[in-house]
């Protein structure tokens, strides 16, 4: 099951108000993503923090995600991440600004 984490307390940022865009978005593209929040993923100096991890696959992190923007790229990420075997994405350039967001890109 692929799975995306959003941060729920960055500060200056409704988490929970993007991840509900966000599964419901993914669910109107037949997109099968388990969208779930959490406190706090220790990311404060760039709020919003969101995560792409799935079994076998690359874990993402991303930060400065902004909810009125950057929902079309995120959408991109998902699909660019759920088409690779192992999660890694060689071009992210069809994933717009977020590419510019990555923290880290974890091996699985």
């Amino acid at each position: 099951m692929h799975r995306i984490v959003v941060c729920s307390t960055c500060e200056g940022v409704n988490g929970k108000q993007f991840a509900d865009g966000l599964r419901a978005a993914l669910a109107g593209r037949a997109m099968s993503f388990e969208v779930q929040v959490h406190d706090c993923m220790s990311n404060c100096a760039r709020p919003l923090s969101v995560a792409f991890t799935a079994p076998g696959k690359a874990t993402y992190l991303f930060g400065d995600i902004d909810p009125e923007t950057d929902l079309a790229d995120m959408l991109a990420f998902a699909r660019l991440y759920t088409d690779t075997q192992d999660g890694w994405i060689d071009d992210a350039r069809p994933a717009g600004r977020l590419r510019f967001c990555l923290i880290g890109r974890v091996p699985a």
